[in-house]
């Protein structure tokens, strides 16, 4: 089932923020995150809001999803205010799988984002795609509404491990899917892989950096696969038929993935991405691990403006009901205060390539950190602090000891 959501103060139905998140709008990048909650059905290891056909129930449809999503962001531009001139950066439309909805309704939603906001010159336009839910024709029409960016959700090449995710692509679709992505005109292409599922081999991880590195993507992203409560995967390793993955393998396939991608010339920019130059840097979650504002549409999704944080109901019903009823479709908020937002930033900045301010850190603890190598000793002397790849692997250790 869908992870819960965390409690916290109540919104205001008309979801109006406090004065001090409004402070400064405008001075920060904006940017629009669209959740997409439809799948066709529901792969074993996956915890994110979505469901299937069965599991919407009344109340909700992908038919009428788009015109709701609309109606958010003209709430959206109500709260913020309509003097404010707010360029939208970067739109990212995740999921779920966003292309279950026609290319057109993708497009309106991102129209309304421009006719209300305005896309800032050279916006970045992201959607997520299944490799089996894309046809050449539905890529083609996504370049025409004026989507930028397509990231695939690859995760493997190998057959056995794709079934233990219960993905529903074989791996020779993606190669297919990236060169219609190419040939309709996108320059910019990610494909997301996991590592660590049961079964997998160092050669079969090897496999599937290869097969997509033969695809010549500008972006790939790789994620160590976590063991959700409350997913199939989880109740099949507590049963014993599958072995939950080992950190040291965890590990290994992390140094096998940043030697591999980097031969290719492809340089990690945070701890699980990696592009082939500047301009392939995914510029959305770049907006997101720098204290960016931005506004989270559709149900259980999550939005940031000015240390104030909210998130979505999140069953699509309940979501359509709200907007229906013009009110916030806010489930709760919390307002951050100055040292979670310093904490904050440490646990985000500190993922990145350039790393993080080192005035934001304590002095003794950073000067350990580096003579344990799990910080770069030349940033700190210019007052970064960087991860070293063996602090990368240790990342959340690391950032424990120096907040």
């Amino acid at each position: 089932m869908p992870s819960t959501l965390p409690d916290g103060e109540p919104v205001p139905a008309d979801g109006a923020l406090p004065s001090r998140a409004l402070e400064g709008l405008g001075t920060r990048p904006f940017a629009f995150y669209v959740h997409v909650p439809f799948c066709v059905t529901r792969c074993g290891y996956c915890d994110f809001n979505t469901y299937t056909a069965t599991e919407l129930g009344p109340g909700a449809s992908r038919d009428s999803y788009a015109e709701t999503a609309i109606a958010e962001v003209r709430m959206a531009r109500r709260v913020l205010g309509d003097d404010v001139d707010l360029p939208v950066e970067t739109v990212f439309v995740g999921g779920g799988t966003p292309t279950l909805l026609p290319p057109d309704d993708l497009g309106r939603v991102l129209a309304a984002i421009d006719a209300e906001f305005g896309l800032a010159p050279g916006a970045e336009v992201t959607t997520e795609a299944n490799p089996e839910s894309v046809d050449e024709r539905y890529v083609g029409r996504l370049r025409e509404v004026g989507f930028t960016r397509v990231s695939y959700g690859m995760q493997s090449a190998r057959e056995h491990v794709l079934a233990v995710l219960e993905r529903a692509h074989t791996p020779g679709r993606v190669p297919q899917v990236v060169e219609w992505t190419r040939r309709a005109g996108f320059e910019h292409i990610n494909l997301d892989l996991i590592y660590g599922t049961p079964g997998e081999t160092d050669d079969d991880w090897r496999a599937s950096l290869e097969a997509a590195l033969n695809t010549e993507p500008d972006h790939v992203s790789a994620y160590a696969l976590i063991v959700e409560d409350g997913t199939r995967l989880a109740a099949q390793v507590r049963r014993g038929e599958l072995t939950a993955p080992d950190d040291d393998a965890m590990a290994d396939r992390y140094l096998i993935a940043d030697e591999l991608l980097t031969a290719q010339g492809l340089h990690w920019y945070e701890i699980s991405n990696w592009a082939a130059d500047p301009t392939a840097v995914c510029r959305h979650n770049m907006l997101y691990w720098t204290g960016a504002d931005w506004w989270g549409v559709g149900p259980g999704a999550h939005s940031h403006v000015g240390g104030t944080r909210w998130w979505n109901v999140k069953h699509p019903a309940a979501y359509a009901a709200r907007l229906a009823e013009a009110r916030s479709p806010a489930h709760a908020r919390e307002v951050l205060d100055d040292d979670d937002r310093r904490i904050e930033r440490i646990m985000l900045e500190l993922r990145l390539a350039k790393g993080c301010p080192t005035t934001l850190l304590d002095d003794k603890a950073t000067r350990r950190a580096i003579d344990d190598g799990l910080l770069e000793p030349t940033p700190y002397e210019q007052g970064r602090a960087v991860l070293t790849l063996h602090g990368r692997l240790l990342a959340d250790a690391v950032v424990r000891a120096l907040t």
